[in-house]
Parts: C-alpha cells; sequence; structure tokens
C-alpha cells in the first residue's frame, strides 16, 4: 500500500494553493466544499477566483510565493505551470513537515486527491497511487451509477437515530440486523422517494416492535435494449431479494439482477400458457409479508398496459409498502430505434396509445377517433387482430395508403420494422416476429430517411413514400 487512504478534516484549517489558474480553481473548489479557509499565491486570478475572492469566499494574500506563507497551514497545494515554482513550494513543504500537492506532479506530492463520490455524509475515494488516473475516474463513473442518490440521507438519518438503537438493542448482533433491516426495507424506500418525517416514524415504529416487513418495488424494464433500463431500476434489480418478470423482460435486463436474488418467471403471452394474475397478486403479497424486497420487473412501462395499476391496488389493500420506477414503454423505445418520430409538426400534431386486447366488458371502440388523419396511432399487441383494425380504420375514414410499420424485437439485436400502407397492414403483421407494435400515420413516411439503427429494413415491394406525397407545402417547409 503506496498511500494511506485518510479523510482529513479541514473545516476552518488554512490551506495555501500557489497558482490562479484553473486547475488551482478545481482544486479550491474542492477545498471550500470540505469547509476549509483557503489563501491564494498568485500572480492573477482567473475570472472563477477572482469572483471567489470578491465575494471573500478565499483570501488573496500575495502576489508571490515565500516560504513564510508556510508557517500557519494545514496543506499546501501547488498548482502553477512554473515547474521550477512548484519544486520550490514542494522543498519548503517538506522542511515544515507539511503535507504537499504538486498537481499532476507525483514525484513531488506526500499527499494526492482521489477520486470521489460525495453522498454527504458517506464518501467513497478511489485511487490508483497516481499510477492511472483515468482508471479511477471511470471506476468512480460505475459507482456512482450504481450508488442511490439517498444514501447520504440514509446516513445523516441512521447517525441522528444511532444512540437510540444502541439503548434499545443491547447486542451488536441485534443492532446489525435491526441496521441490515432499516437500509434495506421499508424506511429506506422511504428516504429515497423524499418522505422523511413517514421514515422517521417507520423507523421509530420498528426500533418499537423489531419490524422485519418487506416492500415491493414496481419496475418497468424498458423495451428490452438493457442500456435503456434507468438508473434507479438498475438500483432496485441489484437490492432485490426476489424479482418477478415477465415475458417481455429481455435477457440483457435479466442479466443484471442481483445474483443471489430468486428469479420467478410470471410470463404472460397471447394464447399461450400463463400465470394467472390472481396468483401474481398473491406471490407478490406472500414475499412482502415473509420480509422480502420484491421487485415486479415489467417490459416496457409498468403504467402502460401493463397492469402496473391493478397490482398496486392489491398492495394496498394488504399494507405493503411499494414503490414505483417508470421505464421507457414500448412506443417510445421501439418508434425511436426504427427512426420514426411519433410527432412531427407536418405529419402529426398528437399520438395515440391503443391496447389491441380489451377485456370483454370494455367499452366500445370510437374507430372514428383513431381513425383521425394527421395523428400517429400506436398499438400494443395489436398483431393478432390487424386484419380488423385495418378494415375499421378504412371504414371510418383512414386512407388505404396510410403508412404504417410493423416493428419486432424493438431495441433488441434482431428488431425488425417492416413498412408498408394501411391496406396491407394484416399482411405485414402476419409475417412478424412478436413482441411487436403497430405504428399508423404519416411520420412512418420518414422512417427510411432516419433510420439509425443497425437492423434489416422490410419494406413493401409498393411504397417507398415521399414526403411531396403526404405533405402539399414541403417546399415550403424545406
Amino acid at each position: 500500500m503506496n498511500y494511506l487512504p485518510v479523510f482529513a478534516d479541514l473545516k476552518g484549517r488554512p490551506v495555501l494553493v500557489v497558482g490562479g489558474g484553473s486547475v488551482a480553481a478545481r482544486k479550491i473548489a474542492l477545498l471550500l466544499k470540505a469547509g476549509a479557509q483557503v489563501r491564494v499565491t498568485a500572480q492573477m486570478l482567473n475570472s472563477t477566483l477572482e469572483q471567489l475572492y470578491q465575494r471573500a469566499n478565499i483570501s488573496w494574500i500575495a502576489r508571490e510565493f515565500n516560504s513564510s506563507q508556510l508557517e500557519s497551514v494545514f496543506l499546501v497545494i501547488a498548482a502553477t505551470d512554473d515547474e521550477q515554482l512548484n519544486q520550490r513550494v514542494f522543498q519548503a513543504a517538506e522542511r515544515r513537515h507539511k503535507l504537499v500537492n504538486v498537481v499532476d506532479d507525483q514525484a513531488h506530492c506526500s499527499f494526492i486527491f482521489p477520486s470521489i463520490i460525495d453522498r454527504h455524509p458517506l464518501q467513497i475515494a478511489i485511487s490508483s497511487g497516481g499510477t492511472a488516473p483515468v482508471l479511477a475516474r471511470l471506476l468512480r463513473e460505475k459507482l456512482e451509477a450504481l450508488l442511490p442518490q439517498h444514501l447520504g440521507a440514509m446516513a445523516q438519518l441512521s447517525g441522528q437515530w444511532r444512540n437510540q438503537v444502541k439503548e434499545r438493542l443491547k447486542t451488536v448482533t441485534e443492532r446489525r440486523r435491526f441496521w441490515e433491516g432499516i437500509f434495506n426495507g421499508p424506511v429506506a424506500r422511504l428516504v429515497k422517494n423524499r418522505r422523511l418525517e413517514e421514515a422517521e416514524r417507520e423507523l421509530s415504529r420498528q426500533l418499537q416492535r423489531d419490524y422485519r416487513g418487506g416492500s415491493v418495488a414496481l419496475v418497468g424494464a424498458g423495451p428490452g435494449d438493457a442500456g435503456l433500463l434507468t438508473l434507479k431500476g438498475l438500483q432496485e434489480l441489484q437490492q432485490a431479494d426476489v424479482v418477478l418478470y415477465d415475458a417481455l423482460v429481455s435477457e440483457q435486463v435479466l442479466e443484471l439482477i442481483r445474483r443471489d436474488a430468486e428469479r420467478i418467471f410470471v410470463g404472460k403471452r397471447a394464447g399461450g400458457e400463463q400465470m394467472a394474475q390472481q396468483e401474481i397478486n398473491r406471490l407478490l403479497v406472500r414475499f412482502a409479508t415473509r420480509g422480502k424486497r420484491v421487485v415486479r420487473l415489467k417490459g416496457g412501462d409498468p403504467f402502460v398496459f401493463g397492469r402496473g395499476g391493478e397490482e398496486l391496488e392489491i398492495l394496498a389493500q394488504h399494507h405493503i409498502p411499494f414503490s414505483l420506477v417508470p421505464g421507457i414503454t414500448a412506443a417510445i423505445g421501439a418508434s425511436a430505434y426504427a427512426g420514426i418520430p411519433l410527432t412531427h409538426r407536418d405529419y402529426a400534431q398528437s399520438v395515440l396509445f391503443v391496447s389491441g386486447q380489451l377485456k370483454a366488458d370494455s367499452a366500445p371502440i370510437e374507430w372514428q377517433t383513431l381513425a383521425r388523419s394527421r395523428q400517429t396511432l400506436v398499438i400494443y399487441m395489436g398483431t393478432l387482430k390487424a386484419a380488423d383494425i385495418s378494415a375499421n380504420l378504412q371504414s371510418h375514414g383512414r386512407a388505404p395508403d396510410t403508412p404504417v410499420a410493423v416493428i419486432s424485437q424493438a431495441t433488441r439485436a434482431a428488431q425488425r420494422t417492416r413498412v408498408g400502407t394501411l391496406l396491407n397492414l394484416s399482411e405485414l403483421a402476419s409475417e412478424a416476429e412478436t413482441p411487436a407494435l403497430i405504428v399508423i400515420g404519416e411520420v412512418v413516411a420518414l422512417q427510411e430517411k432516419l433510420a439509425w439503427f443497425g437492423e434489416q429494413k422490410l419494406y413493401q415491394k409498393q411504397p417507398h413514400f415521399t414526403l411531396d406525397s403526404l405533405n402539399p407545402h414541403w417546399d415550403q417547409v424545406a
């Protein structure tokens, strides 16, 4: 170990920085954040430091460095582009046994700055000992993505309650189990959702009752590409004890689940084997009441044709804590990866999301509304009824040559986009792999021009749409 990691308390302590440029400014920003009294020696100050000086946030003590400036300071930083001056500062600090850092000169540093992850009061420092700062920065970025923003608030809360917990729970084992439950259970979920007063009340209740109840997070997995999973969704998967997942969740996303978490497939596919919704509800309640952290993982967004509202109603009835992590819904992800803008000032001023599957007692479909021109219609789960959809839209006024697209396996390596017209929608849908999404409207004509994702484009023989044929005023727009 070349360096001993140490967290220094700089509050109210004087620190000397030699240099007035951008490098010095970056170091000074960190020092001020730590509460240090910053003294600067420099010929000139850049605009950032000049503003700090005018606001009395820093002291500009001299233009020339003198070793006497080191007498009463705690740390020394040399951040100039004058190598000889930097070495002089280093040697003077060494003689006085002052910790000194010469920026970007490891040989002249008795301390170094690590890469920092700040979740105040929780802090994580990463260092390569000056050998690979870019690697340390990359590791910091990876950890930043994995560590929730609410960790700092959790640390503050535990600090406030630490003595009370110690008085209530006498053994180290009891306290450890209690805090593990707090950091992984309902209290943490309330803090994450910025419900701090409720979090304190829940912590107090758990301390008195030693409660070990679980919770459920309803997480949208997005349309398939694991890169489209939200940061918050990833954090939930990494913390889950049990994950109940649907058929539409991609293998890429499933790979992100914590290795020791229990995975339960509860998928439903049209015309195929499926688990009843009542059984899914029962599993959610059973695992949560056993103290498990449960993730209900759904393709797309749970609140867009995902029955998310129905499942949360059940949890609310059983007084089980829950939260929702939205996901990129299929309509947004599929159309974006296919190069189809859902709205466009020249072609569509509105977009409608419609399910192709309805309950038997549902209200009649308002085909006249769905058939309006200059709007985009996105149909989920509609391939099996594509012929009926095509016929009804045409009979209610939608032109037979309206552009349509059927997007299969959206955002994944196997994505395929079939483009044609409303007249031939049934044929396109019958050839499409599932899951598939139907997009109907003038914006589909832009697909050939805007397609960017590496996939095989499958066009019908006849329709290669032109912008002129769809927008008679295109020349004026262009």
